[in-house]
């Protein structure tokens, strides 16, 4: 009956609201007071144009007769009335729901600029975009990195929906090359007291030297990119263009005075509290914040992200690789063994993922893989120790130059280094130490691993007979002669005959 009602009344309904508007401008305000609901009003045109508070008890005797006299057929008067304030509740929680604003979602990243922060800050977005978030503050401590996922990153924010705040914190944290473009790309960017920004000169990956011509395009373009970040944001473009041809930096408060950054913020708390008010102007609209009582979620890098982020660590890649080429090589010593080759396949696989996020030099990655293939042939080469010694001295070399000296913060710590080489060493002195204790030891497989067993004589050997030695029965022959029950010892082994001399028992000596 509901919907029939709902169907009748339709057509009347907009022709109510027509006449209302005829002599009404718009809903703006609904409250609860003693005697009823009341609606604030305002007139259409300045002639007409008041306010004041109408009952809606008027309302109701408004809306029943022009009803019944646009229907011709009349209603009870209860019925009209639910549907009414029904109505009228449906506009009024509408009204709350949309008033409140939109969640503020944080995302933290700590680290090098390569593709786990890309794919991260990528998630953070879309996550952003679909809670109808007003805003996401991107909390960034970073040494730099890959051009390629910086890019990536800055296309991300570009065609974001949502005003995105990066913040260079905590205190004590940098955002360094790639960071300065990514800082500069924000819709809004700060910084904690005590961080830095700046040094965005473009330095070649791999080990190799750029040349001059190299070198010129590659810094032209990355300028080119920066001033174009700076022009759009409204920052310092001079300060930027010197970050990528001068390498120069700047603290927080600098950079706020050089026009580099908005505003500098103690912590997240003090950050929204001065973004309260805030315009952003996105594209063509202007968007004011509200982050005063706003709800806000953080949204955590998922375990994939984290798994593939530790790995980018150079350290761990470092130890990887270790693992990795230790692993081939033992399987190429003991086909079939499975284990140490599967165990080495993947770790070089990942260790060859974080070397591509890595600023690597490949004649260090010869040379610590030389290392280890020396100490491994120590094993079977009589070299009288000359290849562990140069083994280790490859590897440590090989350590040192893995990564790019451009780089200072990429380096390997020696902490990890002489423990890795120490492993490799030991590793290697644990072989070498079994195969000359198995050379000298007697042999115990085989027809050499006969003799010089004892046995029992199960008949008399004069000179052949049966033996029982090794669990098995023999046929034997011996030069002495033996009775049954007595022990022997085996001397030779010829075909399938042993040949054997009785064991004469100890005296002892008085």
């Amino acid at each position: 009956m509901t919907v029939c009602l709902f169907q009748a009344i339709r057509g009347p309904l907009l022709r109510v609201r027509a006449r209302i508007t005829s002599h009404v401008w718009v809903l703006r305000h609904l409250s609860g007071k003693a005697g009823g609901l009341r609606i604030l009003l305002y007139g259409k045109d300045e002639q007409r144009r008041q306010t004041g508070w109408i009952d809606a008890q008027t309302w109701e005797v408004i809306l029943v007769r022009t009803l019944n006299q646009n229907m011709g057929t009349p209603y009870p008067r209860a019925l009209i009335r639910a549907f009414f304030l029904g109505f009228l509740f449906f506009l009024f929680t509408s009204n709350l729901a949309f008033s409140q604003p939109g969640p503020i979602i944080t995302a933290t990243y700590e680290g090098i600029i390569n593709p786990v922060a890309a794919e991260y800050l990528h998630e953070a977005i879309r996550y952003a975009e679909e809670q109808r978030a007003q805003l996401l503050v991107f909390q960034l401590d970073t040494p730099g990195g890959l051009d390629t996922s910086m890019r990536d990153m800055i296309k991300d924010m570009a065609g974001s929906q949502i005003p995105i705040v990066v913040f260079v914190s905590p205190t004590g944290g940098r955002a360094a090359s790639a960071g300065v473009f990514l800082t500069l790309a924000a819709h809004i960017a700060a910084m904690a007291p005590g961080t830095n920004i700046g040094a965005a000169h473009p330095v070649a990956m791999g080990g190799g030297e750029m040349d001059d011509v190299m070198k010129e395009k590659v810094e032209n373009d990355s300028a080119a990119y920066i001033r174009s970040i700076a022009e759009r944001h409204g920052r310092n473009t001079e300060w930027a263009e010197d970050a990528v041809r001068k390498s120069v930096s700047a603290p927080a408060t600098q950079a706020k005075e050089l026009g580099l950054i908005d505003l500098i913020a103690q912590d997240l708390d003090d950050l929204l509290a001065q973004l309260d008010g805030w315009d952003v102007q996105m594209g063509a609209q202007t968007v004011t914040l509200e982050t005063t009582n706003a709800a806000r979620q953080s949204f955590p890098m998922n375990w994939r992200l984290q798994a593939l982020q530790v790995i980018s660590n150079p350290n761990i890649a470092y130890v990887l690789m270790t693992i990795g080429t230790i692993g081939l090589i033992a399987e190429m010593y003991n086909p079939g063994a499975i284990l140490p080759g599967v165990v080495g396949v993947i770790s070089l696989i990942l260790a060859f993922y974080s070397l591509h996020s890595l600023p690597v030099n490949y004649a260090g990655v010869l040379l610590f893989i030389l290392g280890i293939v020396m100490l491994m042939l120590e094993v079977t080469v009589t070299s009288f120790g000359l290849l562990a010694i140069g083994g280790v001295t490859a590897m440590i070399l090989g350590s040192v130059m893995l990564m790019n000296q451009d780089f200072p913060f990429y380096q390997i710590s020696w902490s990890v280094i002489l423990p890795m080489v120490g492993l490799v060493l030991g590793f290697t002195f644990f072989v070498v130490r079994f195969g000359v204790k198995a050379l000298r030891s007697r042999t115990t497989t085989g027809s050499e691993g006969m003799v010089g067993l004892i046995g029992l004589a199960k008949t008399n050997l004069s000179p052949d007979g049966k033996i029982f030695v090794h669990g098995e029965l023999w046929n034997a022959v011996s030069s002495d002669s033996v009775s049954a029950g007595q022990e022997i010892e085996v001397t030779h082994i010829e075909g399938l005959t042993l040949h054997v001399k009785p064991v004469l028992p100890h005296r002892e000596e008085l």
